[in-house]
């Protein structure tokens, strides 16, 4: 690939990857979403209808979809938080299709089916590496963090959580909040790198690619989700030139042979702790390597007294 095909392909990898962490942030806390697509295609419209009709800066309207996205969140986990996981999860994925539908039918606003170019463009790389690295650092914290405990009870058991006094609907309304902020991140750096968005930018095959980007990366650590988005992003434009055509299908038969071999993805840190303790066990088992032993002087003295 030329230089400039690979710069798009990371730009790509760095939204795909913001998109992911929104998928994770819900997961974290048991429920599993496809919300954060919905929020994109909000805060995207929202960037390009700020950007181009009231000329805000676009670094600004970055600010005003993060905030959306919270918000669009907030009023979700309000709405569907009460549901079972797997009614949640259908109610998120009608959002997508409902959201498609709004755009078609709102040609004035969003361009309906053609869709509409967006003025607005964040420029250098330098946005999207500071948002992924704040977005890193806040998931960092917050996974050390009493919130990071209480989700992690949630999503293993919430009837058990709710014994630890943790309300199971507190912490997954927080998690809907920061997966709305991420998503909504997400959806303007997608609107300014493509300088376009349509009906079909922000539809259902993207959230699935940014679940299989979870599953690729590790669902259990926020590292896990930009590992998996970079990787899923890069490995189908490596194998597009020796595979042609059946590039997808050998990145498929890898994301189930990682499933199968690695369930709890690329990034697994119980595995890397267990390797660690392995290490450090072997180590003290072994002889030290200080020198060789040191030998006994007196005894043959010893021996010849004692006879």
């Amino acid at each position: 690939m030329s230089t400039t095909a690979w710069l798009t392909t990371l730009q790509f990898a760095g939204v795909n990857a913001l998109f992911a962490l929104a998928i994770y942030a819900s997961l974290w806390t048991g429920v599993l979403s496809l919300a954060p697509i919905f929020f994109g295609a909000v805060s995207a419209f929202t960037f390009g209808y700020l950007a181009g009709v009231t000329g805000l800066s676009p670094v600004l309207c970055l600010i005003i979809g993060v905030a959306l996205g919270a918000g669009l969140g907030a009023v979700t986990a309000g709405l569907l938080v009460r549901l079972e996981s797997h009614y949640l999860a259908m109610a998120t994925i009608a959002m997508v299709l409902i959201g498609r539908v709004v755009i078609l039918n709102l040609p004035e606003y969003t361009g309906g089916a053609t869709g509409t170019l967006v003025p607005g463009d964040l420029g250098t790389w330098a946005w999207l590496i500071g948002t992924l690295v704040v977005a890193g650092y806040v998931m960092s914290r917050l996974a050390g963090s009493r919130f990071g405990l209480a989700a992690d009870a949630v999503r293993e058991d919430p009837a058990v959580a709710q014994t630890l006094a943790i309300s199971p609907r507190r912490i997954q309304f927080v998690g809907f909040m920061l997966s709305g902020a991420l998503g909504g991140a997400a959806g303007v750096f997608q609107a300014s790198f493509l300088q376009y968005i349509g009906p079909d930018t922000f539809y259902t095959h993207l959230g699935f690619v940014s679940l299989a980007a979870v599953v690729l990366g590790g669902a259990f650590y926020w590292l896990g989700p930009i590992v998996g988005a970079v990787v899923f992003t890069i490995l189908p434009e490596l194998l597009r030139e020796p595979m042609g055509e059946y590039d997808r299908v050998v990145t498929g038969v890898l994301l189930v042979l990682i499933i199968i071999y690695m369930p709890r993805g690329l990034v697994d840190v119980r595995r890397l702790r267990l390797l660690k303790a392995r290490w450090w066990r072997s180590r003290a088992s072994s002889p030290s390597d200080d020198g060789p032993e040191p030998t006994d002087v007196a005894g043959p003295a010893r021996a010849e007294a004692a006879s």
